[in-house]
């Protein structure tokens, strides 16, 4: 042995100091400023972070709203249909009355399709959010 290190330099009393390290910054593109000062006016609740946070709690208001009425004047409309024209109510699908069917069993897939809709018309919202806070 002839004393080399791996990188092939002498190792035999000479002490090596580690390099320094440097720091390396990148400079802030323009959009980057833009972000930041939207995600601080959110932080700090100025005026302007204020005013969005409020649209958006103001669209997801309004879609919970259209839901609701929706779903209440669908489900509350079929007593009424069956009021107004009772030889609707009183024709059969399978041995059973079609007023059963419609108020027993249909109701459980429209909530639970008007709640998907309702799911993904919320996250809609939040995703049009957040890309106009990234702006």
């Amino acid at each position: 042995m002839t004393g080399e290190g791996e990188d092939g330099g002498q190792q035999e009393g000479v002490t090596r100091r580690p390099q320094r390290r440097k720091k390396v910054v990148l400079a802030e593109s323009k959009a980057t400023r833009g972000v930041a000062r939207t995600i601080v006016e959110l932080e700090e609740q100025t005026s302007v972070g204020e005013h969005l946070v409020r649209s958006l709690v103001r669209a997801q208001f309004r879609t919970a709203l259209t839901m609701a009425l929706l779903t209440m004047v669908t489900l509350a409309s079929l007593p009424l249909l069956f009021y107004l024209f009772p030889d609707f109510a009183d024709l059969t699908v399978f041995g059973i009355r079609l007023s059963w069917v419609l108020l027993g069993a249909a109701p459980y897939p429209l909530i639970y399709g008007m709640g998907v809709w309702f799911v993904r018309r919320a996250e809609r919202h939040e995703r049009d959010f957040v890309s106009m806070v990234d702006r």
